[in-house]
């Protein structure tokens, strides 16, 4: 009788691809860990651009923007005190205000630091400044 030969892989050659797969990975994998951060950035900085047109359509009725005190909440519901919102639209400017990614209000100024009015996350740490995710995210 013919013995018949068993094919197959040996261990050595299961190794070398375990390790050429470990180099890969080590290789790849970080820059798929920072994804999520930068999406979160994304999502704030078009959570702002949408607030800013909301703004805009609130001051085309009302010649003004909001005051700081009136604040973002002007675009849910009639503010009151000044600048009176004498033209402001039944039904709001937008549905509801939505949070920053990481669970925080935004923040909004009239006038602005950077510009006629400020929109702003103050990014994950929840305090002004900070590097990376912790950078706040602005209409600036």
């Amino acid at each position: 009788m013919k013995k018949q030969r068993q094919h197959g892989f040996t261990l050595i050659e299961i190794l070398i691809v375990v390790v050429i797969l470990s180099i890969l990975a080590i290789a790849v994998v970080p820059q798929f860990l920072d994804q999520p951060g930068k999406a979160r950035v994304a999502r704030a900085q078009s959570d702002i651009s949408n607030l800013k047109k909301a703004l805009s359509m609130y001051k085309l009725d009302n010649f003004n923007y909001p005051s700081t005190s009136q604040g973002l909440q002007a675009l849910v519901s009639k503010p009151g005190g000044q600048p009176e919102a004498k033209n402001w639209k039944p039904g709001g400017y937008v549905e509801k205000l939505v949070q920053d990614p990481w669970g925080n209000d935004y923040q909004y100024l009239n006038p602005g630091n950077h510009g006629e009015v400020d929109i702003y996350s103050f990014g994950a740490d929840g305090q002004p400044g900070g590097e990376g995710e912790n950078q706040d995210v602005g209409n600036w």
